[in-house]
């Protein structure tokens, strides 16, 4: 929102349009228009950029006509930074709940609906101000992360405050903003990728993890280069984000996005039968090449 204030909207997707409303009574219709135009990314055409993938690759052709309108956000970079800190080794509810106590217990209250408030996410001065180790632990359930964003926000004050993020939009070259990134505790490749991608507008960041792994040794890797490695290590990382990056001339990050949403189980009914079937078939093919190099382990240990 404008200035960074906090907000309440409800929206609502209808075949045709989709909807708003501001619940605060604070906030203008006008501004919550511009802040979700900026939020949703929506000067970025999709029909353009769905058009210039699917020249590029046939899959995603494909893909991009069972699956429309995947885009990319733009999140607060202060909030984006902190919320990926909690999704270490995390699952989504987990994230949510823990993401949501640190609202409730350090930011601001927006709104109550039906007997539940909502909250600002703090700013950093507001956690420098407030948030302990304990605290932490166990009102937010943070655990070992707890020491991570401490940490954190004592290198960003540092490192002049929350403008320090936002001016990170201003570099052109996403590894560049990946090593300035995981400077911070607790941050690593694949966080940092996440937090550029979603909130500093770099918008060719790959965040690579297993799943981003198996997709471009199954689908881009016609050499097999992959095929020999046997751990994500930092070479391997940028080696498959170049493989995204020199397929993809358009906002690479995205069309990673859009391959990763068709590999969620909620989206596999939309896609064809073959397309599932390949799928299917390696994960099935890497389980057995697992159960082979456990059998292996086992009877040299045996020997």
């Amino acid at each position: 929102m404008a200035g960074g204030d906090s907000a309440v909207i409800a929206i609502q997707e209808t075949p045709e349009t989709t909807l708003f409303r501001p619940l605060t009574t604070t906030t203008s219709v006008a501004d919550v228009s511009v802040a979700l135009k900026e939020y949703f990314r929506l000067a970025d055409s999709l029909e353009d950029l769905y058009q210039s993938w699917a020249m590029a690759d046939d899959r995603l052709a494909t893909i991009a006509k069972c699956i429309p309108g995947v885009r990319i956000v733009e999140q607060d970079p202060f909030e984006c930074l902190i919320s990926f800190i909690c999704s270490s080794n995390n699952n989504i509810p987990r994230i949510t709940k823990m993401v949501n106590a640190i609202r409730a217990n350090y930011g601001e209250p927006l709104i109550t609906i039906s007997d539940e408030t909502l909250y600002s996410f703090p700013s950093l001065d507001q956690l420098l101000a407030q948030a302990n180790d304990a605290d932490f632990r166990t009102k937010c359930g943070l655990g070992y992360r707890s020491k991570y964003i401490l940490e954190t926000l004592q290198i960003l004050q540092k490192h002049g405050g929350e403008e320090y993020l936002t001016n990170l939009r201003t570099i052109q070259d996403p590894l560049v903003v990946q090593e300035k990134l995981c400077e911070f505790c607790g941050v690593g490749r694949k966080v940092a990728d996440c937090v550029a991608l979603f909130s500093l507008r770099q918008d060719d960041a790959i965040p690579v993890d297993v799943h981003v792994w198996n997709i471009a040794r199954r689908d881009y890797d016609p050499d097999n280069a992959l095929a020999q490695i046997k751990s994500l290590t930092p070479t391997t990382y940028h080696q498959v984000g170049n493989l995204f990056r020199s397929r993809f001339e358009q906002k690479a990050g995205w069309a990673h996005s859009l391959l990763f949403v068709a590999e969620l189980p909620s989206f596999r009914p939309t896609l064809p039968k073959y397309m599932i079937e390949k799928m299917d078939a390696f994960r099935q093919e890497e389980k057995l090449k697992k159960q082979e190099v456990a059998a292996a382990k086992k009877a040299r240990k045996a020997d």
